[in-house]
């Protein structure tokens, strides 16, 4: 599923990849709001986005995409 995390006083959002539960992401993201502590999740391919809890604008967390066959548009 997609993740899309907004950071304030940057341009650009983080967007990944994730195979974890939408609750599970959901429950980190609390956790390290709460805390301001870092946010860690590992995306599909195995690397590691660190976001800090306290520079987190938003997170956008998508339903997981099926696959797409022939030709879309």
């Amino acid at each position: 599923m997609e993740v899309r995390i907004g950071i304030t006083q940057a341009a650009r959002d983080v967007v990944l990849e994730s195979n974890e539960s939408p609750s599970a992401i959901s429950d980190q993201v609390e956790k390290a709001i709460a805390s301001s502590s870092l946010l860690k999740l590992t995306d599909d391919k195995g690397r590691t986005i660190v976001v800090p809890g306290d520079k987190i604008a938003f997170v956008e967390i998508g339903a997981q995409a099926a696959g797409r066959v022939g030709f879309a548009s």
